[in-house]
Parts: structure tokens; C-alpha cells; sequence
């Protein structure tokens, strides 16, 4: 099968988003690394819009990436996982003790009262060795060794060995369930079964667990993200999933737009909140509308995006490897751009707009200089120039 091109492009989107959203993190009154002084809830409506899906949608696309890598794999007799594990892990880990230690630097000089006035040395001193940090309340500290941001990696390689695992251990099981979810998820069953198990998953264990994004704990975030992985996985080939996606584009933008309405109406407009939330059917009915835009958001986004499927550029060859790269780098620029335009106490206004210009111009700067270097590919996520440059036969879409 041919490079799916609007798997890259939506890809590219999603991660885009980050930027944007992660710039929205320092404005609104959710907890964060670092807050503007003029944070409040006037953005959060907006984040909103975003908040539902689009960590989900990513984890569709690495499932689709993942079919295509390991059916490549499996094509020209080489291995998966131990490839699979050095773009994921090595970078992870690079990021934990090289890239997110300066998040947790500034974090702690605005959070722990009266500054933090250990030099950076003396902090990663502490740091590397799993020192204790600041805690401005039981279960709100400032913890070390950290992934922040990147326990995406972690989450990924969670599910790509449990992926293998099952194709392992049972994979007739796996193809017959495949062929099984292929035949539901056409037509309206496309829209329909995705969102009824989100569904059940926000009522049963949203309340119960807390998104912490620490692996070991994170039940109701695994509930989500592994079967949308596995869906990813399992239909990438399915024709028949994605032009009914496509057809029903129109339809899933429409249910999507009416969940977050619905949501947002609610808790910004009808005077619910965390001090006084809705009686317990509305809870239980916002839940489900909740499942409702994150399922058909994603279904819209590859609908619409479905008819570029064969179209190539010159912008989407430069951005796809870029992505990773830019992940990586985000979140650090936008907490130090922040801290550091502080003292100018420009207006929000002027200010994220800013912040979003010059991180992406601060990443693309990075990307810029480490697919350069040879030594820094890898620890970015990026293959050898060598195999970069090689002709692939039946490419794939860019790894998540």
C-alpha cells in the first residue's frame, strides 16, 4: 500500500495543535508549569475545543503508523521492536535528563515562594538523583526524574509491546477480530461504536481516576488511548473504514460541533463549575456528549483529509520528519519563552501570539540543526541520514 499522505498531514496538524494548546496552558487557570499573571478562565472555552480528542487522534494515527512499519518489517524479514524501541526510548530518555529539566528549573523559581536560588548545576545535581522538589500542596509537587510532556513516548511503546504481544500470542485471535471490527466500523457503525466505548469508558472510571499520565495509574487515560491505538492498528487497510468516514465527514463535524457545545454551554454558560457542578444526570449526559466530540472529531478530521490521500508536496516531504523533532522541543521553549518575557509585561493579546511565532520558530531552528548533525538524529527521533535518504518501495506514514 502507498503512503497514506492525509495520515501525515493530520498528523502534522495534531502536533501543530500543541503548540497552540500548550501556549493556551500559560493563560488559563488550570494548573501549569509556569502561569501568566493575567491567567483566567476567558481561554478556556476555547482550549475546550481541542481538549477531548486530541491526544486520541494521535494515538490512531501511531496505530496506522505502526501497521505500516511492521508490516514492512515483516515484508523484508527485519526486526520491529528493538528499532521501534531506539526512536521511542532514546529519545524519551533524552528528553527526561536534557530536554525537561529546564521546565522543571523555572517552574520551581515561580512556584516555590521567595524564588529558588540554586544554580542550574546544583539543581540537576538533585534532579539526577531523584532529589525531593517543592510541593505546594499533598499530591501538587514538583517532581524528578520527569517526562512532562513526553509521556506520549512511554505510553507508545506501553501499547506497541502489548500490541506485539497479542499478535504473538494470539494472532489468529487478532486477525479474525480485525476482519470482525472492520465489517462494524463501515457505515454509520463507523461513527456509532467508537463513541459508544468512550462513552462507557468517561462514566465508569473518568471520576475514579484522574488523568495523571504516570503510566502505572492512569486507567481511565489507558482505556481511552490503547483501544484507539489497537483501532488505528487494526484498520489502517480497512477501505471500507475510511471512505465511510469520509462519506459521514459532514455528519461527524456536525456531532462533534454539538458534544462541545454541549459541554461548554454547561459548564461556561449555565453557571456549573468545580464548586458547583450539575445534578448527577446532566453529569452522566455531559460525559457521553464529551465522547461524543471526541469520537467524531477525530472521524471529521480524517474524513475531510481523506481525499489527499495520494497528494504529495514539497511542504508535507519537510514537515513529516520534522514533527518529531518539534514535539520534543515544544513544551521547553514555550515555558522558557514565557518566564523570560515576564519582566515586559506585554498584553495577552500581543504576548501568546507572539509565543506561538517564536516557538515555532524556535523549533524549526532545532529541527534545523539536528538533522544536520548526525549525532543528535536519534536522540530526536530522526532515522540515520543514510536510511533517511534510502528509497522506501511502500512507504508509510511518518512514525508517531
Amino acid at each position: 500500500m502507498h503512503r497514506r499522505h492525509d495520515i501525515d498531514w493530520v498528523r502534522i496538524c495534531a502536533f501543530g495543535l500543541l503548540v497552540f494548546y500548550h501556549v493556551g496552558m500559560y493563560y488559563v487557570s488550570w494548573d501549569w508549569h509556569v502561569k501568566s499573571p493575567h491567567a483566567g478562565p476567558a481561554l478556556e472555552p476555547l482550549m475546550l475545543s481541542t481538549s477531548p480528542w486530541r491526544m486520541s487522534l494521535l494515538f490512531v494515527i501511531s496505530g496506522v503508523a505502526t501497521a505500516f512499519l511492521l508490516g514492512r518489517a515483516r515484508r523484508e524479514g527485519a526486526r520491529f521492536l528493538g528499532p521501534r524501541s531506539w526512536r521511542l526510548l532514546l529519545p524519551l530518555l533524552f528528553g527526561m535528563y536534557v530536554v525537561v529539566p529546564p521546565q522543571v528549573y523555572l517552574e520551581l523559581a515561580e512556584k516555590v515562594p521567595g524564588g529558588y536560588h540554586a544554580d542550574y548545576l546544583a539543581f540537576m545535581g538533585t534532579y539526577l538523583r531523584a532529589g525531593d522538589f517543592y510541593c505546594a500542596a499533598p499530591g501538587d509537587c514538583v517532581d524528578s526524574p520527569t517526562w512532562n510532556h513526553l509521556w506520549f513516548l512511554a505510553y507508545l511503546w506501553v501499547y506497541t509491546v502489548v500490541l506485539l504481544l497479542l499478535l504473538t500470542l494470539a494472532p489468529k485471535a487478532m486477525q479474525g477480530f480485525g476482519a470482525w471490527l472492520g465489517r462494524g466500523l463501515s457505515g454509520v457503525g463507523a461513527l456509532l461504536w467508537p463513541v459508544a466505548w468512550l462513552a462507557l469508558a468517561r462514566l465508569l472510571l473518568a471520576e475514579r481516576f484522574e488523568s495523571t499520565h504516570d503510566l502505572v495509574d492512569d486507567w481511565y487515560n489507558h482505556a481511552q488511548y490503547l483501544p484507539m491505538f489497537l483501532l488505528g492498528y487494526l484498520l489502517a487497510f480497512s477501505t471500507g473504514f475510511w471512505e465511510s468516514l469520509q462519506r459521514l465527514r459532514w455528519a461527524a463535524l456536525a456531532a462533534a460541533v454539538a458534544g462541545y457545545a454541549s459541554v461548554v454551554g454547561v459548564w461556561y454558560c449555565a453557571g456549573y463549575g468545580d464548586a458547583n457542578p450539575p445534578p448527577d444526570a446532566l453529569r452522566m449526559a455531559l460525559r457521553v456528549a464529551w465522547a461524543v466530540d471526541q469520537w467524531c472529531a477525530i472521524a471529521a478530521a480524517f474524513g475531510f483529509a481523506y481525499r489527499f490521500r495520494n497528494t504529495d508536496s514539497a511542504a508535507l516531504r519537510y514537515l513529516a520528519p520534522a514533527v518529531f523533532p518539534v514535539y520534543i522541543l515544544h513544551q521547553t521553549v514555550i515555558v522558557a519563552l514565557a518566564h523570560g518575557a515576564k519582566p515586559l509585561d506585554l498584553p495577552p493579546l500581543l504576548e501568546g501570539p507572539l509565543l506561538v511565532l517564536l516557538t515555532f520558530a524556535v523549533c524549526f531552528g532545532g529541527y534545523e540543526l539536528v538533522r544536520r548533525v548526525p549525532l543528535l538524529r536519534p536522540l530526536f527521533g530522526l532515522k540515520g541520514k543514510a536510511a533517511a535518504k534510502a528509497p522506501v518501495p511502500d512507504a508509510r506514514p511518518a512514525a508517531g
